[in-house]
């Protein structure tokens, strides 16, 4: 899809006025030219890893603040050109803490525009001494920075293309898969279609009693157990869930029957 005329350039995009968030940076990635920040994960052979090889993109960077105590980082990727029309959010593996940036690069050349958060602070992926007395961060964590940074993520697209995406999708697996089910159950049009895999369960979250924080995060929905998605399905929702055998699958499928059920 060619860039519309009535479309903004990236540098404008840094001037972009939004609902609770805040462009710190708006710049073009010419091809082959982005560079991991020191700060990144480990690279994972699941990932996308060949930045050298990505298409030119407008990179947006932001934050979102809904309270005293709330800080939820973010950035859009954008294809400088043949945009699909589509647009991908992306998950977070573990208890986040920062962006995903395979996962972005790894839409963008699929030609998506596409969205990740740091899910409101930063620190390893098995860190959670961030959660003890910080309940704000704790309910970024939980759903609401995924949530927020889709909406900003759809208004940057629309600023920039001229239009909104077509369609919307959300890929990611543990953590990540119970963020998708987070999104289809309370913010059911954020997105169109949802591939959540192996999503957490309570168990996995206080595995470490030592760890004091554990029960605050454990106190928030972490789980994503509520069935009931028929606000989800009304509007035309797909949601594709699935979990690998060795990973323990049972209370997924256990999910899985109490949602056909309801």
């Amino acid at each position: 899809m060619a860039v519309p005329v009535s479309a903004a350039t990236c540098k404008s995009l840094a001037g972009l006025e939004l609902a609770n968030a805040t462009i710190t940076v708006a710049q073009t990635v010419n091809t082959g030219s982005f560079v991991l920040p020191p700060e990144s994960r480990p690279l994972s052979s699941d990932f996308f890893t060949a930045f050298n090889t990505l298409p030119a993109f407008c990179r947006v960077q932001g934050f979102i603040r809904l309270s005293g105590d709330s800080h939820i980082e973010f950035e859009v990727w954008l294809p400088a050109s043949n945009w699909n029309g589509k647009y991908e959010g992306a998950g977070n593996g573990g208890f986040g803490g920062s962006i995903n940036y395979y996962r972005l690069a790894e839409a963008v050349n699929a030609g998506y525009a596409g969205s990740s958060t740091d899910t409101g602070h930063k620190g390893s992926s098995g860190d959670r001494s961030w959660a003890l007395g910080h309940p704000e961060k704790v309910i970024d964590f939980d759903y609401r920075a995924v949530h927020e940074t889709a909406e900003q993520a759809k208004a940057v697209i629309r600023a920039f293309y001229g239009e909104g995406p077509q369609r919307s999708y959300f890929s990611s697996c543990s953590n990540g898969g119970r963020q998708g089910l987070m999104e289809a159950q309370r913010y059911p049009a954020d997105y169109d279609g949802i591939l959540a895999g192996a999503p957490w369960t309570p168990g996995v979250v206080s595995a470490n009693p030592s760890a004091q924080a554990a029960s605050e995060l454990t106190a928030l929905n972490l789980d994503a157990s509520n069935a009931n998605l028929a606000p989800f399905k009304e509007r035309g929702g797909k949601l594709i869930l699935y979990h690998g055998e060795n990973d323990a699958p049972v209370p997924t499928v256990t999910y899985y029957k109490s949602v056909v059920s309801k």
